[in-house]
């Protein structure tokens, strides 16, 4: 009797953690900073790297798999996967081949008694909720990424602070918007990022894309800027131009304002501002449909 399962952690997992780690070593990476990523040991590594772990050469021809290995290691590569995300997409790719594919035909040639029978396999849903949530952080990486190496982008930030931020796609409260703890800041002309994105941690650049939402906007991604009047009839002859009342709660002035726009429904670009008020810093808000095609319309004004 073999269960699936063995398939996987016999033949399966060794050939792409293989793939992975000669992947990586390709992209530059310690043999060290393969073990880390990968949570194995470097003797790990070393047996990878001077081939004493067999492949299984279906696996590592299957082009699905290939391409997993690419987008796994770019991803580590460049800091917009985490080591979870990395877990969550291989783990995906894992149950659409036991899913009558690959694996479940390696799985067959195993148990030949498993050919004749009529038996499905019910397992990990491949769009689970926390894929999307570890593909929206990578996405506000990547925003953060596109503004922090622009030269000039420090200049942009208001004194609150600036944030890059994404919602998921039911997004119904702050806590599922990413975005950055802390908010950037402009440290001698540069812009500081203070940590890692979450969820949870952004105010109001994820209240007034909620209202957006709420008000028929489809944007899931923003980046709040400085307040100039220039910079408004910059963005305002690309991008609808919305202006809300700082002295109403953000949300039903965001809400009211996108509303009484009369926006062609499932708007995903569009540029939020208010003037400010007492007490109240005027701040400009640039939507878009992802954190980094928010962070590519700011880059442009630079």
């Amino acid at each position: 009797m073999k269960f699936i399962e063995e398939v996987v952690v016999d033949e399966f997992l060794p050939t792409v953690r293989s793939m992975l780690a000669e992947d990586l070593r390709e992209r530059g990476f310690t043999q060290r900073e393969v073990a880390d990523a990968l949570g194995i040991s470097q003797s790990a590594v070393s047996k990878y790297a001077h081939g004493d772990v067999a492949r299984h050469e279906r696996i590592v021809a299957d082009e699905r798999v290939r391409d997993l290995v690419d987008r796994v290691g770019e991803g580590l590569a460049s800091g917009d996967m985490s080591p979870v995300a990395s877990l969550v997409e291989i783990e995906v790719l894992i149950r659409q081949l036991e899913e009558g594919d690959l694996l479940a035909e390696l799985h067959e040639e195993a148990m030949p008694e498993l050919a004749a029978a009529d038996v499905e396999f019910s397992v990990h849903d491949p769009d689970s909720g926390l894929r999307e949530r570890e593909a929206v952080l990578a996405s506000v990486r990547r925003g953060l990424r596109t503004l922090t190496n622009a030269s000039g982008f420090a200049g942009l930030i208001p004194n609150v602070g600036a944030n890059v931020v994404e919602r998921l796609a039911d997004a119904g409260s702050v806590d599922d918007v990413a975005a950055v703890p802390g908010r950037l800041v402009d440290v001698k002309g540069r812009a500081m990022v203070p940590g890692e994105p979450e969820f949870g941690v952004s105010e109001h650049v994820a209240t007034v894309l909620l209202a957006a939402r709420e008000a028929g906007s489809s944007a899931r991604g923003a980046v709040n800027l400085r307040y100039d009047p220039d910079l408004v009839a910059e963005l305002a002859e690309s991008h609808p131009t919305v202006e809300f009342d700082p002295e109403r709660p953000t949300r039903e002035a965001v809400v009211d304002a996108v509303a009484a726009a009369d926006l062609p429904d499932g708007t995903d670009t569009l540029v939020c501002y208010q003037t400010g008020a007492v007490g109240v810093e005027p701040i400009v808000y640039v939507l878009a449909p992802t954190a980094p095609e928010a962070a590519r319309v700011v880059r442009k004004l630079l």
